[in-house]
């Protein structure tokens, strides 16, 4: 019972950290992955196939996300490069 909650858990706080703003999210999704996969498998996971494709769609959901929140991230410290750049000048 206890893998069942801590799975359950574990799909709860991946259902509130997708409904973050995108810093925000970011960070909770680390956290996330740090919290229920850093030092355990994904085959721990004991989860009833409904949830279980929940957490699926999430997970894969959140990699796109973190993908293009990096892009947008670098593309950003690029420009605040370059800003910072023109006033040393």
């Amino acid at each position: 019972m206890e893998r069942r909650n801590w799975s359950l858990e574990a799909l709860n706080e991946l259902i509130r950290a997708d409904s973050l703003d995108s810093f925000e999210r970011a960070d909770a999704l680390v956290r996330w992955y740090n919290d229920y996969l850093g030092e355990r498998s994904i085959e721990d996971f004991d989860l009833e196939l409904e949830d279980l494709k929940k957490l699926e769609e999430l997970f894969f959901k959140s990699i796109k996300f973190l993908r293009e929140h990096k892009e947008v991230t670098r593309e950003e410290l690029k420009k605040t490069q370059q800003l910072k750049k023109f006033f040393n000048h």
